[in-house]
């Protein structure tokens, strides 16, 4: 198949790209590069070569000639804006990165025949659960614009495929992504990165003065925020899996996490424990738009499609984006 990754400059399409260049697919990446890495592109181009087109998915016209010209076979969605705080504050961003030109990436796939469609989305969709666990059938209320912008464009997925038989996807529903591939050759290179695990490893490597732990007084057990902190390398096969899957099967949506949480606290404490460092650590307000607690029922892609998470293990993850952060 000829697959296009979209933003797959960034965190975690450059890691599903990387899987993806160790199969025999033909593999072509568009991003904008507006917070993806040149970099890590062209470290990833020492697997097999592959075509760059560096654009924004803003430009619909440019998209469409791309579509025309390339014939794509699948299309795999990463580029979107992710930060939840932001959202809050530019909620209109959110709606046109995320919503607007997914849904014209969707229109375009469709006048093109490209009829498979993998779909990042979010834990953010299901806003502050009544249940700390959430399964794909838990309600979908999402608390600030980021989810809801993905929400909508899940909503724009399952009218599109339910109009047009022939197009299928998979939606893909992170919990909270961290750590480098095991080989510490590939990380995130973001420098205003906002990802807990992320940052605190920044901090034990001496690039941040403190960590911030945004509010103690939430209904948990030591008052911070709870969740499910997947690998990056576990988070990127998903990908493969669910591309996969349609092959024989009909559009879903996989919740891709661990099962179980984490404080923020107790993150601190491990990233203490594998760095060595006891790092700065001051408390700050709430952020607005966090939910509480956020925890993944992920039994149903472990059940329907080949995922075999590798990589379950705070200190391990932790681990990875220390080594990460001490090299890049």
């Amino acid at each position: 198949m000829k697959i296009l990754i979209t933003g797959g400059a960034g965190y975690i399409g450059s890691h599903t790209l990387r899987q993806f260049l160790n199969t025999k697919h033909e593999i072509c990446v568009l991003d904008n590069l507006s917070k993806g890495s040149k970099i890590a592109l062209e470290d990833l181009k020492t697997i097999r070569d592959f075509s760059f087109f560096e654009q924004d998915l803003s430009d619909f016209k440019g998209v469409k000639d791309l579509f025309r010209r390339e014939k794509f076979d699948a299309v795999v969605h990463f580029a979107a804006s992710i930060e939840v705080f932001e959202s809050m504050q530019d909620p209109l961003k959110y709606y046109m990165n995320n919503t607007a030109n997914t849904s014209n990436l969707i229109q375009t796939c469709l006048e093109n025949n490209v009829n498979k469609f993998i779909f990042s989305s979010t834990a953010a969709t299901y806003g502050e659960p009544k249940s700390p666990v959430v399964s794909e059938t838990s309600p979908l209320e999402p608390i600030n614009p980021y989810g809801r912008s993905k929400l909508m464009s899940e909503e724009v997925l399952r009218d599109a495929s339910r109009a047009n038989p022939q197009f299928k996807h998979c939606i893909l529903r992170y919990f909270n992504v961290a750590g480098a591939c095991m080989d510490f050759k590939l990380g995130q290179r973001y420098p205003k990165a906002t990802l807990l695990i992320k940052v605190a490893a920044e901090v034990a490597a001496g690039k941040r003065e403190k960590l911030y732990i945004f509010g103690d007084d939430y209904e948990t057990k030591d008052g911070t925020c709870i969740r499910d902190f997947i690998h990056i390398d576990d988070i990127s096969s998903a990908h493969l899996a669910a591309l996969e899957y349609l092959d024989n099967n009909e559009s879903n949506v996989f919740n891709v996490g661990y099962g179980h949480g984490f404080s923020v606290k107790e993150v601190i404490e491990a990233m203490k424990e594998v760095s060595g460092v006891d790092f700065k650590v001051e408390l700050a307000p709430r952020r607005a738009g966090d939910p509480s607690v956020l925890i993944s029922n992920a039994e149903k892609i472990r059940k329907l499609t080949s995922w075999k998470p590798k990589y379950d293990d705070l200190k391990l993850i932790c681990k990875s984006s220390y080594e990460w952060e001490k090299q890049c």
